[in-house]
């Protein structure tokens, strides 16, 4: 009975193993790298060869990019996953910005003007526009104005299932959102990475480009307006600063994702769970990055977001369709290279002779029985 059973196990294994050799070469250890390369895995402090190391910062995590070509010129920890505070609203910006008419009226709720944390003072009167509410959120870290942007959006629901399709889309897989304005909720995280991925996405919007770098402007009040200015510090004090967002509270500590400009480049600076006052040694890290751009081997790379999604009613279509024969097989086919392909064949043409030989064993061994 064995006899019988070794001819087909070995064909069973030969597809198994052809299946395997099919795979892409590398596989598996390219689906457990980190995004952005094997270095930003560290924990630690990741400095190109031959150059001193940056300038030393009490932040848990930090990570020092040139925006134009991603290269990440130095890191601490980039992939560790904290508490993000205001520095998710670079999110929200990001992913609403798009969805949401800039002339837009919205009247906030009483839930928005009565949001925790830092406020840009909103009222329930429909006296503001959607680019004022954007204003708010970027310059004076508002959270009614994050709130007041989820409900425009179509409510707090839809806007945080936009936001984290939005950082899968970027491949911000460190950044889980649970809120518009990134005050602390379980669960919610981001990284030094990710922030620096969404800030360099950010910047090549001219909107988000324009809310960030805008230092004082005109808010609408229920009686005339008010003046507000941008919380980030280096708008004023840093030379080519371009903004981007700085965030606090007393889980998350403090945060920052900063953009300097200068001769045509430009370097991002994030950092996260800082303990005091950042200001100084994020000049001194965009000083670092500007003096190495160009001339250090880069430790890892700023992703770029993936290619946008197929037309979902298209997508249906497609999923209603009976599958395709053997999708598995078809898959491996297509991703083999020469080297899998010679594997492929060896494995086949091993475990066919194999089972041939084990058959002829069985065959032999009948025989035998038959004339004793």
């Amino acid at each position: 009975m064995w006899t019988k059973l070794v001819p087909a196990t070995a064909l069973l294994a030969t597809v198994t193993l052809t299946a395997y050799a099919g795979a892409p070469a590398g596989a598996a250890a390219t689906s457990g790298s980190p995004i952005g390369g094997d270095r930003l895995g560290s924990r630690g402090l990741v400095v190109p060869d031959g150059v001193k190391a940056p300038p030393k910062t009490k932040a848990t995590s930090f990570l020092i990019a040139e925006a134009e070509t991603g290269q990440v010129l130095a890191a601490k920890n980039p992939h560790g996953r904290f508490l993000p505070a205001s520095t998710l609203k670079t999110l929200t910006a990001l992913t609403l910005i798009p969805k949401l008419e800039a002339g837009k009226t919205v009247k906030p709720s009483s839930n928005a003007v009565n949001q925790e944390g830092s406020a840009v003072g909103l009222s329930t009167k429909p006296i503001y526009k959607v680019h004022d509410l954007f204003r708010a959120l970027m310059m004076s870290s508002g959270n009614d104005a994050a709130m007041a942007l989820a409900e425009a959006n179509g409510g707090l629901a839809k806007t945080m299932r936009d936001m984290n399709a939005e950082a899968k889309r970027l491949q911000a897989n460190d950044t889980v959102a649970k809120t518009p304005s990134g005050l602390d909720k379980p669960g919610q995280s981001s990284s030094a990475y990710d922030l620096a991925l969404i800030a360099r996405a950010g910047l090549a919007n001219p909107d988000f480009r324009r809310y960030i770098s805008t230092k004082t402007a005109k808010f609408p009040a229920p009686k005339k307006f008010y003046e507000i200015s941008n919380h980030n510090k280096l708008l004023w004090r840093y030379k080519g600063m371009v903004g981007v967002k700085n965030g606090w509270t007393s889980k998350a500590l403090g945060s920052f994702v900063g953009a300097a400009s200068r001769d045509g480049h430009t370097i991002i600076v994030t950092i996260m769970r800082h303990e005091g006052y950042f200001w100084e040694e994020v000049e001194k890290l965009l000083d670092w990055g500007f003096a190495a751009r160009g001339k250090v081997t880069p430790v890892g790379q700023l992703v770029d977001p993936l290619p946008a999604q197929a037309d979902p009613v298209r997508q249906q279509a497609t999923a209603s369709q009976p599958p395709a024969s053997a999708p598995l097989l078809d898959s491996a086919a297509a991703k083999q290279t020469d080297t899998s392909r010679t594997v492929g064949m060896a494995v086949i043409g091993g475990g066919l002779f194999f089972g041939l030989v084990w058959l002829g064993f069985g065959i032999f061994r009948r025989r035998s029985r038959a004339r004793s």
